[in-house]
């Protein structure tokens, strides 16, 4: 198990095909389906490809670039983290992360945030960092602002989309 980081109570670490059941079951909270309609799983097959094509990008070092998101105490995992592409932008990536419901309000998001921000920074180079959040949802945009980024716009496209939150943060 590769650990590219860790906090005070998290590791941050590439994922293992034994992570699928909990990946699949996070994904199914109610939370993640409003807020992150296209990344819950059909099953623990399609739990397990996701997990293999996250190792492959992870072991290629190509985005997106998706971790795990351990407990220490319990060694539980509760979440995921990654980056990925900003189409026709160099060096421009977006954050995301997700906490399980019965972690969450513990201060893991902003930990797993801060972190993985500086990771992309200083490690996967990049320059800019986006984080786009569902009109609404006022938790993970607080987590943004309490990590440094800036509020840039909100955008609107999608049929049945509310419209997002667009945050940015440069390297400094």
């Amino acid at each position: 198990m590769k650990i590219f980081f860790e906090t005070e109570h998290l590791l941050i670490r590439q994922f293992k095909i034994e992570d699928a059941t909990s990946l699949y079951k996070n994904h199914l909270e109610e939370k993640v389906k409003k807020w992150f309609s296209n990344e819950s799983y059909a099953d623990i097959d399609e739990a397990i490809e996701a997990i293999e094509f996250y190792r492959d990008c992870v072991d290629k070092n190509r985005l997106p670039f998706v971790l795990a998101v351990q407990l220490k105490e319990n060694e539980e995992l509760i979440g995921d983290t990654g980056i990925s592409e900003v189409e026709e932008s160099d060096n421009e990536v977006e954050i995301g992360y997700q906490i399980s419901d019965k972690y969450c309000g513990k201060g893991y998001a902003t930990e797993v945030l801060k972190a993985m921000t500086e990771f992309s920074f200083n490690e996967l180079e990049a320059k800019v960092i986006y984080g786009r959040v569902v009109h609404g949802n006022c938790a993970s945009a607080r987590v943004l602002e309490k990590c440094g980024y800036s509020f840039v716009n909100e955008e609107f496209g999608a049929e049945d989309d509310n419209g997002m939150l667009v945050y940015k943060k440069v390297k400094k």
